[in-house]
């Protein structure tokens, strides 16, 4: 009879194949999702926590930098009120288009 384990000479290689073929393909698919699904989560928060604080250190970057440049054809402290103007303009510029690009609009 066929997978007699009596009269078959293979059936311990056989069934030893069969067993591992199911748990890797149990690994492939339970372990990797999970690896791709925690990796995500890591990254995740990663990128949650350093864009605020990338974002800050722009801005301060900036603001100093445009003090520098402003400073070298004013005194310190118009240049820093005029870099404060110039950022904070440029801020309400860029939040007026994101909010104007927010819906598009109906075609008549």
């Amino acid at each position: 009879m066929i997978g007699n384990p009596l009269t078959d000479q293979n059936w311990a290689a056989d069934l030893a194949d069969t067993v591992d073929q199911y748990v890797r393909k149990v690994r492939v698919t339970v372990t990797e999702r999970a690896v791709y699904a925690v990796r995500a989560v890591v990254f995740g928060i990663i990128i949650v926590i350093a864009l605020p604080v990338s974002v800050t250190l722009i801005v301060i970057l900036v603001t100093k930098f445009l003090q520098a440049v402003i400073g070298i054809f004013t005194d310190h402290d118009s240049s820093v009120w005029i870099s404060y103007m110039l950022l904070g303009a440029s801020m309400v510029i860029a939040g007026a288009v994101a909010m104007r690009k927010r819906f598009e609009p109906e075609p008549a």
